[in-house]
């Protein structure tokens, strides 16, 4: 099997095709501008797929050729087939390509998913090529054979995300938590924040875009890093006042009052147990916009147990959920103006943030982090670092 990797935002490179060490006639047909992948009819390749943009999900997508999805996040899933993937910034999905069309020049193509309203975006569409060799071209039989687009969703189309997260499930049955001791419930999403009485700002009312998790604005220490300070006993660098639950719970996807679109801002941790069984909801907010949002955790994989549109009800929705096939991913992509729930064990010491891989999100303060304990046994405990280590 074949092995190609792609990277949404990657630069542009040109055609390294040659035979004999000479260029070969497939580099006279093509750009110099564009990445190009070729294959050999019948050929069964393995497509690494990773968004690497920084502010923005992505559709992709491959001109006439369907997608055996076998992985994401370099974890197996159980396979299924499809046409179109969606990958938040980080995010990677594993794909088999069949090579069984007719010989000839393949756009990949890769845009925006963007599902906040009214939000300015780059809606430019990044392509490569998948060229069959010996395909024809202009300089071998007097045709012009270009490469066929294809059909790519809108850039705010739902439902193809929907459809495609939904598939996503665990080869097999697992062992997903079930003795929860920590049950969380995190509310994300932007907000405002008053810029008075300090510099004039372009928001209304001079307030400037914020970002928050349970209505607290992550603030990164400058000085002191958070697993240093808190193995050193370093004070004044954090607090483990993390709220658990929204301080007020309200209409998250509906009319949210304006009172609760500025969040405060702090440097506040989670504290957990080793081998605590967490579950955690991430509900989305219609704070300025509701939006899909990225979300990542350090140091863990988890299970998405379920997913839904509005707002998470306990009553009713834990009866949906997945105990027996979840997918498990570092980063799942919170439905817009909707939520997923997660659960893992807490066995990894150490301080793990929790964030937005949308770079903006995360320095307007859309993070939290978790601090575990050590365990009971020195391999379950976070080492001292060397007396010969430099300092930062």
């Amino acid at each position: 099997m074949n092995q190609a990797l792609f990277s949404g935002g990657a630069p542009n490179v040109s055609d390294a095709y040659t035979i004999n060490g000479q260029p070969g006639d497939l580099y006279r047909c093509s750009s110099k501008d564009t990445m190009k992948f070729y294959v050999e009819s019948g050929d069964r390749i393995l497509f690494r797929v990773i968004n690497s943009a920084l502010l923005q999900q992505l559709f992709f997508t491959i001109a006439n050729h369907e997608l055996i999805v076998v992985a994401v996040d370099a974890l197996y899933t159980k396979p299924f087939t499809t046409t179109t993937l969606m990958l938040g910034p980080g995010q990677s999905t594993d794909v088999i390509l069949v090579a069984d069309q007719a010989p000839g020049y393949y756009y990949i193509a890769a845009r925006a998913y963007e599902s906040a309203q009214n939000a300015p975006f780059d809606n430019t569409t990044t392509t490569a090529i998948l060229a069959y060799k010996f395909a024809p071209c202009s300089g071998q039989t007097g045709l012009r054979l270009k490469p066929i687009l294809p059909q790519l969703p809108y850039y705010n189309d739902t439902g193809t995300v929907t459809a495609f997260t939904s598939q996503l499930r665990s080869p097999s049955k697992v062992s997903v938590p079930t003795g929860i001791t920590d049950d969380l419930f995190f509310t994300i999403g932007l907000g405002l924040i008053n810029c008075s009485p300090g510099p004039t700002c372009q928001g209304p009312n001079n307030t400037r875009f914020t970002a928050s998790m349970n209505n607290v604005s992550f603030v990164l220490p400058l000085t002191t890093s958070l697993l240093q300070a808190y193995y050193q006993n370093i004070p004044n660098v954090f607090t483990t006042d993390f709220p658990p639950v929204p301080i007020t719970p309200f209409d998250y996807t509906g009319n949210v009052p304006r009172a609760l679109w500025q969040p405060i801002s702090g440097t506040k941790l989670y504290k957990l147990n080793f081998g605590a069984q967490v579950q955690i909801v991430l509900q989305d907010t219609a704070i300025v916009s509701t939006e899909n949002h990225p979300v990542h955790l350090h140091g863990y994989q988890f299970y998405i147990v379920g997913e839904g549109f509005g707002n998470f009800d306990p009553k009713t929705d834990t009866s949906a959920f997945n105990l027996y096939d979840p997918p498990q991913r570092n980063t799942v992509n919170v439905p817009v103006g909707g939520w997923s729930v997660l659960r893992f064990v807490a066995d990894n010491p150490g301080v793990w943030l929790m964030h937005c891989h949308i770079d903006s999100h995360l320095t307007w303060g859309f993070a939290m982090s978790f601090l575990v304990e050590n365990g009971p046994e020195i391999q379950q405990s976070v080492r001292s670092p060397p007396l010969d280590l430099p300092p930062c």
